[in-house]
């Protein structure tokens, strides 16, 4: 008797173990998901994002609103802008500026989307980019204070040497200045492993954008694809679990939700309720 009791309390337990929530946090969210009501109505929009949980937001822009007028917007909702996205043209020329708007809002990161182009993406516009990512991300860091993360678009992943651009761009920016955000759907369009990304660059990672992409569309290094293949978190091709077992791994801070669609009102609140549904 005494031997059965401990075999079930060994699978009670075991059971209990299997049960523990894969992501228990609630991730935070990107401004652009939520961009077409933000551009019209910035407090309600505001309002209807904190009903979802969300404390934790990526600012991708303004929205008509100076960096003091939105910060007391989120102050009043108990939401914290953690990272700043603006253009590589004001990273570059407008590095005060935008220094003053991140440190205004409480951010911590200043973030780029991007780089420069003509084309397919070169050996050449790839090294400006990591000049400038480390003479930039220096001065954000050494006189303001802030961190730089670089967010990848898919287009990075022209093959170079024995790997890609990418891989040159990490490789060749000073991690005290430059650190990465990964998207993992701009990771997987162009035929990646975000899962395996993390592996690699680890703590390089500072910030996640959580996006899946619809079943059967195919990817390419364009850097571009519909809107609404962006789809519920779960329902496409990207081996999400996968990707948080990772990034726990390599460390990551900030995981925002990013829905470019055009159904966002419908899907933000299912994707929550898969990254709740996950067990590890």
């Amino acid at each position: 008797m005494k031997y059965r009791l401990i075999l079930a309390f060994l699978m009670a337990a075991s059971w209990t173990f299997a049960q523990k929530p894969l992501f228990p946090q609630h991730p935070g969210v990107v401004s652009y998901t939520y961009r077409d009501y933000l551009s019209k109505d910035v407090p309600g929009t505001l309002d209807k994002i904190k009903q979802l949980g969300f404390t934790d937001m990526e600012f991708s822009g303004l929205f008509g609103k100076t960096a003091a007028e939105l910060r007391t917007l989120l102050d009043e909702r108990g939401i914290k802008c953690s990272s700043f996205g603006v253009s590589y043209n004001d990273f570059v020329n407008k590095t005060e500026e935008v220094a003053q708007n991140a440190k205004t809002l409480g951010a911590q990161y200043v973030r780029v989307a991007g780089i420069p182009h003509k084309s397919a993406l070169t050996l050449e516009e790839a090294q400006k980019a990591v000049a400038d990512f480390n003479r930039v991300g220096k001065i954000l860091k050494e006189q303001y204070g802030l961190g730089f993360i670089y967010h990848e678009h898919g287009f990075e992943f022209q093959p170079y040497q024995d790997g890609t651009l990418y891989d040159y761009i990490v490789k060749n920016t000073d991690p005290r200045y430059v650190s990465l955000e990964l998207d993992i759907m701009w990771a997987f369009f162009p035929g990646q492993d975000p899962a395996a990304l993390l592996d690699k660059y680890g703590h390089r990672y500072k910030a996640l954008h959580l996006k899946d992409l619809k079943k059967g569309v195919k990817g390419d290094l364009t850097g571009g694809t519909n809107q609404d293949n962006d789809v519920v978190l779960g329902t496409g091709q990207i081996d999400i679990p996968a990707v948080l077992k990772a990034a726990k791994k390599a460390g990551v801070e900030h995981y925002y939700i990013e829905d470019e669609s055009t159904h966002v009102m419908e899907q933000v609140p299912q994707s929550l309720a898969y990254l709740k549904s996950l067990k590890q």
